[in-house]
């Protein structure tokens, strides 16, 4: 049932597009969400940004890792460093981006096309995806004129729902992604920066879906609903 909802959102939402770009986005997805989780295709996904705040602050970086059958590809993981207006400012500090090494990166409109032609028919994994996910959609329609609702299986989201059936409260950072990651025994990475961080977002649901015991039964339609 949830993956026929998804699957009628995604035609509707593609027949209503008048870009070319979201209308072959909707469509790559109607049989994705059908699938079982070790047979899917997804992409994981993560960004470095100037700030939080996705309609003043700017995308710096995008990291992207393919996830096949339920396994990491990451021979065809992908970075790509964006050129913005102005200055990086104090968020370097956080990401280690500076202005000189955005020089040589592409500009947001390139950028997002590669994006949306490296993840079609695939369903993206982020943690957090809020707000990875509103950058993207805000860029999406600069670019496209059109606004589009990227779907995802959001991690935090997961597990926090996880967490919540064994005790009423969570602690604050219980649910960063080294703090999720520590529980399944996945090992320490540097972060704040997109590509790794991509990485640890998809070990971490390979180890989330591993642990509901039921990889080759849960469908991706409601990993996404779950989250």
């Amino acid at each position: 049932m949830i993956g026929f909802i998804l699957r009628s959102q995604l035609c509707w939402r593609a027949f209503l597009s008048r870009s070319e770009l979201t209308k072959e986005y909707y469509r790559s997805l109607i049989p994705t969400v059908g699938q079982v989780f070790s047979e899917s295709s997804l992409m994981a996904v993560d960004l470095e940004m100037t700030g939080l705040d996705q309609n003043r602050d700017q995308i710096l970086s995008i990291g992207l890792i393919p996830i096949e059958k339920g396994l990491l590809q990451l021979d065809r993981a992908e970075q790509k460093l964006i050129q913005i207006n102005g200055s990086v400012g104090q968020s370097a500090t956080i990401h280690g981006i500076v202005d000189h090494q955005l020089q040589a990166g592409v500009s947001i409109d390139s950028a997002i096309e590669w994006f949306m032609g490296r993840t079609r028919g695939k369903l993206l994994v982020a943690h957090h995806s809020p707000l990875d996910l509103g950058f993207l959609q805000v860029a999406i329609k600069q670019v496209t004129g059109e606004s589009v609702k990227l779907l995802s299986i959001d991690t935090l989201a997961l597990e926090r729902k996880r967490l919540l059936r064994k005790q009423d409260v969570l602690k604050e950072g219980t649910l960063r992604l080294g703090a999720c990651r520590a529980r399944y025994g996945l090992p320490v990475y540097a972060a704040h920066n997109a590509l790794v961080d991509a990485l640890a977002c998809g070990e971490l649901l390979l180890a989330q879906v591993a642990a509901l015991g039921e990889p080759h039964r849960v469908t991706v339609a409601e990993l996404c609903h779950l989250s």
